[in-house]
């Protein structure tokens, strides 16, 4: 297993890791099979989603605050209800395909750590399953 160091420097952001995923492959000279990256903290998710235009991920974390925003009606007593929430509906891991020491996404397509309680140092586990 690997790991992904990540520092967050606001209390809502996504930072794109796709480089450091790709630096990571060819590191360990991972050729084809499947990556699973795994978010263990409860307020931080994976996603892929476009990386080419910045507006797409001010889009989602502007509208992310709409839906579920800071201030609301929660009783969990640390004040990051929100944050639990936002990471659930993104989700804690994404399975990517590796083929030929290249993680395979669209044209379009970056991989992002998603903060939702930040700031913070934060980790991302990796484990490569070869084929």
């Amino acid at each position: 297993m690997n790991t992904i160091q990540i520092n967050t420097g606001s209390r809502e952001e996504m930072v794109d890791i796709t480089d450091s995923v790709r630096r990571m492959i060819k590191e360990n000279d991972w050729q084809s099979g499947a990556l699973l990256l795994y978010c263990p903290h409860t307020t931080g998710a994976i996603t892929v989603n476009e990386g080419a235009d910045p507006d797409v991920v001010r889009d989602i974390t502007v509208n992310m605050r709409k839906l579920v925003p800071h201030h609301g009606d929660y009783k969990h007593l640390e004040g990051n209800s929100d944050a639990h929430i936002k990471t659930s509906m993104f989700g804690p891991d994404q399975m990517l395909i590796v083929e030929n020491s290249e993680v395979m996404l669209g044209t379009w397509q970056r991989i992002f750590f998603c903060e939702f309680d930040g700031p913070r140092n934060r980790k991302l586990w990796a484990q490569f399953m070869p084929s």
